[in-house]
């Protein structure tokens, strides 16, 4: 029989401001502005006993959370690693701060909903 293999998903938002100093002239990213953000966490895998998940959900809720929380209401420009605040960037900070603890974690998705923008970063 083929193992089963799942993906469970949670949600965190938070709130932040950035600048892209080195963005194309012609354009208002390289001003301060900010966003609202959604980040969405996957982890991947087959159901682990005795409970018989793929990882405890409210584990993953509360560790994306805590990293949401880490820059909500920030500067992002002002975080070792967020530099340059790109969505392709925050993936990545999320992903770094989340895989030690989630080995199955397999896709992180950033998104500005208000504008219909995200960004999904695939894990091995």
């Amino acid at each position: 029989m083929t193992q089963r293999l799942f993906e469970i998903t949670k949600a965190a938002t938070f709130d932040a401001a950035h600048h892209f100093p080195d963005g194309p002239a012609h354009r208002p990213y390289t001003r301060l502005h900010g966003h609202s953000f959604k980040v969405e966490a996957t982890v991947r895998g087959p159901t682990v006993e005795p409970v018989g998940w793929v990882a405890d959900l409210a584990d993953l809720d509360g560790a994306l959370k805590a990293v949401a929380a880490e820059l909500d209401h920030g500067l992002l420009n002002e975080r070792p690693g967020l530099e340059r605040p790109t969505l392709e960037n925050i993936c990545v900070y999320f992903a770094e701060r989340l895989s030690a603890q989630f080995p199955g974690l397999s896709q992180i998705v950033v998104s500005r909903p208000t504008i219909g923008e995200s960004c999904a970063l695939s894990l091995g």
